[in-house]
């Protein structure tokens, strides 16, 4: 026997971006389900980025879940970036007028799975065998497998917000649909300590052993990273091994304040670029990690997915509140520019500040020339605070 239930919008993952749309869709009084083949307890202890754009933090706030992230959450005023020796510093606010804010991505999450839970969000947790059909009908469904019964999902939208491994992206017929993909040389290894951060923002660090980076969590929690091999393995890596390295890649006045010590989160995350279009089939929607991957140089992962969200949003409220499906019609073609601009960003700031295995000795003096150029143009820093703090959604 099939468990039936029925409900406007349909949404397929429980990371930020699904749980933000829950949340701003019931804000609106749109009825909404989000399924997830994860538990609760596994999605919000997954460590990802922690730089939020001011975008970012409105939404938030318009979905009513910033009150912790007003109170804990670390505005940026600025940048550094550092190549070989040279340093050269980005006042994104004086550039740009705005902030960044870090928080964590873990930490978003579970704000937005209070509040959904507070207010009687509907889940289905561990599920199995998603299947979506009916995608260019009025009523598509989702069906799966969830505690040992059939469940389908009747619904007029599905929101496929599953991430680059989910079931929503394949559901576009492969004549269809377009991929593009950039997986690079080499991965990021990372590291969560409680100590204090050697900066109050971040460091971006070009080093002929390697790209490192100094983040922050919050005033007493660091976040750590060098490039490594894309094929290494962590258990390679003892945490003093970990700090002898990142010690002699980033500068000696920070490495004279580094607090070394356990760490209690290590992993290593390979990097991409990876789009896919379009991001709207019938009526299934892709938003965040399911259409769009980026590297995490930059911080824009989390905050792109977030624009996708509130685009979407946007376009669902206008259907329902007035009957307008002009946005909902635009939504690919408008988001999908948007993605293309932030991933040239990410590319752009990934090549500069990483050590490439394949460069030629001229590609090595091209990257030096455009960081030179960089410290001795306003304009090229403006370009980048312009990026980093989150472009328009218009």
């Amino acid at each position: 026997m099939t468990i039936q239930a029925a409900t406007s919008v349909c949404i397929i993952g429980s990371g930020p971006a699904g749980l933000l749309m829950s949340q701003l869709l019931a804000n609106a009084g749109i009825e909404n389900i989000v399924i997830d083949r994860k538990g609760r307890a596994y999605i919000e202890a997954r460590v990802r980025a922690g730089i939020l754009e001011q975008g970012t933090v409105s939404a938030m706030r318009e979905a009513g879940v910033a009150d912790r992230l007003d109170v804990e959450g670390i505005p940026h005023h600025g940048l550094d970036l550092a190549f070989e020796g040279a340093s050269h510093h980005i006042d994104i606010v004086g550039l740009t007028g705005k902030t960044v804010v870090a928080y964590g991505q873990t930490e978003v999450t579970k704000d937005l799975f209070v509040k959904r839970t507070q207010q009687g969000g509907r889940f289905y947790f561990d599920v199995e065998n998603v299947v979506l059909s009916g995608l260019k009908s009025d009523r598509p469904a989702v069906n799966f497998r969830h505690a040992g019964q059939d469940v389908e999902i009747s619904c007029d939208y599905i929101a496929g917000c599953d991430g680059f491994h989910g079931v929503s992206r394949n559901a576009i017929p492969a004549n269809v649909l377009k991929t593009y993909d950039r997986v690079y040389p080499f991965g990021w290894l990372g590291i969560l300590t409680e100590r204090p951060p050697v900066s109050m923002e971040c460091v971006y660090t070009n080093h002929p052993r390697g790209f490192s980076l100094c983040s922050m969590r919050s005033a007493t929690r660091s976040r750590y990273y060098i490039q490594c091999d894309s094929n290494d393995d962590v258990a390679n890596w003892s945490d003093d091994r970990f700090w002898d390295e990142f010690a002699a890649r980033i500068s000696p006045d920070l490495a004279a304040k580094l607090q070394t010590g356990p760490s209690f989160e290590k992993s290593i995350a390979p990097l991409r670029s990876f789009v896919a279009e379009p991001m709207r089939y019938g009526n299934l929607f892709l938003a965040g990690d399911a259409a769009h991957i980026v590297p995490p140089t930059g911080a824009k992962g989390l905050n792109l997915a977030v624009a996708d969200i509130r685009i979407l949003v946007r376009g669902l409220v206008e259907r329902y509140a007035r009957g307008n499906t002009h946005h909902i019609d635009t939504y690919s073609q408008k988001v999908l520019a948007r993605v293309w601009k932030v991933e040239r960003f990410s590319w752009q700031l990934s090549n500069l500040m990483h050590q490439f295995p394949d460069h030629s000795p001229f590609e090595k003096k091209m990257q030096r020339a455009e960081f030179d150029y960089l410290m001795q143009s306003e304009a090229a820093s403006r370009t980048i605070a312009e990026n980093y703090v989150g472009l328009p959604l218009d």
